[in-house]
């Protein structure tokens, strides 16, 4: 059974390597079976479709970021919107640093097959920042979990805008963390 875990661990991992160098697409069952070093058959086994390797491998991504967000909260202050702020810096952080994982970590169809959960996963960390939302605004229009979606919805797209080159050319900005204090003040106004 060791053995065993130990491959489904290492086709996880293998197949997260092939997407942070060359993203998603860069990472069939064939190809993963082969720079795991087994059959192309081997991975069935585990993963009876490529969906469920990549649903494994963009879990995999959201316990990683999790750990992140985590680790540094620890370290954060006690203050909502500082808190807040250090979830945020990681999340893009973790956008930069893991571009291909990232892009697999939030497609639709990963999301929506329900293979292993991979929603009972993703959805802690939105509600950590929907938690943190609430604390800051405590206003019930619009719901926390609204202003929360929106904040998120930023945070990707400067994720998304800066990997592709628009973000720095369009503002000047040198690292998209230049651009959080006007994303944090245009969702929850201005700190006191």
């Amino acid at each position: 059974m060791q053995a065993d875990e130990d491959l489904r661990a290492r086709l996880i991992r293998v197949g997260g390597e092939l997407i942070e160098r060359g993203g998603p697409s860069a990472a069939s069952l064939r190809e993963i079976a082969r720079s795991a070093g087994v059959s192309h058959g081997a991975p069935r086994r585990y993963f009876p479709t490529h969906l469920e390797l990549l649903s494994a491998i963009a879990r995999d991504g959201f316990t990683h970021l999790t750990a992140q967000v985590s680790a540094a909260l620890v370290e954060a202050p006690g203050d909502p919107r500082a808190r807040l702020a250090t979830l945020a810096r990681v999340y893009l952080d973790f956008a930069a640093a893991h571009r291909g994982r990232y892009e697999l970590m939030f497609r639709h169809d990963l999301l929506e097959s329900g293979h292993l959960g991979l929603r009972d996963v993703s959805l802690p960390l939105f509600q950590l920042l929907t938690d943190l939302v609430a604390r800051i605004r405590p206003e019930p229009e619009p719901p926390a979990r609204v202003v929360a979606g929106a904040l998120w919805a930023s945070l990707h797209g400067i994720a998304q805008l800066w990997y592709w080159g628009s973000l720095p050319l369009a503002t000047g900005a040198t690292d998209p963390a230049a651009l959080l204090d006007a994303t944090l003040t245009a969702h929850l106004g201005r700190t006191a």
